[in-house]
């Protein structure tokens, strides 16, 4: 099981490097590893689980944050609109893992998250907003091999631009003003 003490912090070095393709079909390895992350986010999400293990909050997990230098990504996005009185409406807007991920095509509008972000390999506040494309085209493959072709937009998207700036050693602060971190609000949408 994975837990916080797997997770690398800044200052690593394979935070800073381009991740190595995923070998298809998966092996055995990959594809636990697959499972692991997306576990870890499952449980970091559960409210008892998540303070048994001590797990902090996450959406998605990079293999780079594990000190596994693939492109993969897991991502477990709560639906923020699921009251759970509705058992038809589902409980994730996007939950799934991610094999060599790439963006194929993405929208002019950018946008941020009000709040700013963070990231699990960082374990300070860093104040500002990280703008991203507002949506997203992503090509990958699946854990059974198959590719699949997904549209992303607003929270998802960012989340996912997060995780794949991972796999190309991109950190998300690296995408921030340093000289004025609110610089660029009134040119792009806040979520």
């Amino acid at each position: 099981m994975i837990t916080m003490n797997d997770i690398i912090r800044e200052g690593h070095p394979t935070l800073r490097e381009k991740a190595q393709d995923v070998v298809l079909p998966l092996s055995k390895e990959d594809y636990a590893l697959a499972e692991d992350m997306m576990t870890f986010l499952k449980y970091s999400q559960d409210p008892e689980l998540a303070e048994k293990y001590g797990l902090r909050g996450g959406v998605g997990l990079a293999a780079p944050q594990l000190d596994i230098s693939k492109r993969m990504i897991a991502v477990h996005i709560p639906n923020p609109h699921f009251t759970g009185e509705d058992d038809t409406q589902p409980t994730h807007l996007l939950s799934t893992i991610m094999i060599n991920p790439k963006i194929i095509s993405h929208s002019v509008q950018l946008g941020g998250l009000e709040d700013g972000e963070g990231c699990l390999s960082v374990d300070r506040s860093v104040e500002g907003v990280v703008v991203r494309h507002l949506r997203i085209t992503v090509t990958y493959t699946d854990l059974e091999g198959h590719t699949q072709k997904i549209k992303l937009r607003d929270y998802a998207a960012m989340v996912v631009q997060h995780e794949i700036d991972h796999l190309n050693g991109i950190m998300f602060y690296d995408r921030i003003d340093e000289k004025d971190p609110y610089a660029q609000l009134k040119d792009i949408k806040l979520i």
